[in-house]
């Protein structure tokens, strides 16, 4: 049994990364629904996605983006998300990726 001085060095919190973090990103993955709390503790729903074991999120406006490219490439299979801006400024652009 490890004490909680061991638990709280080997401890690691739980991060959910943005799916701008990945070199690209293949659109055939699926996604996940998860619901978190913001800072006055209301509840939202959100997107992610989990690929090595690790969840990304995916923004509302990078599906909407992803939509608009799949209208013109019904056969894109991979995209890049890049962003700029934090919080509730953060804007998002994707690209198509052959």
């Amino acid at each position: 049994m490890t004490s909680l001085k061991e638990s709280a060095q080997a401890y690691t919190p739980k991060r959910t990364l943005n799916i701008a973090d990945l070199d690209k990103v293949d659109l055939s993955l699926p996604i996940e629904d998860r619901t978190g709390q913001d800072k006055e503790g209301k509840d939202f729903a959100y997107n992610v996605m989990v690929v090595n074991e690790q969840e990304y999120r995916v923004p509302n406006t990078v599906q909407e983006e992803i939509q608009k490219i799949l209208k013109i490439r019904p056969d894109a299979k991979f995209v890049k998300v890049s962003k700029t801006g934090t919080d509730l400024a953060t804007r998002y652009a994707v690209e198509l990726v052959e």
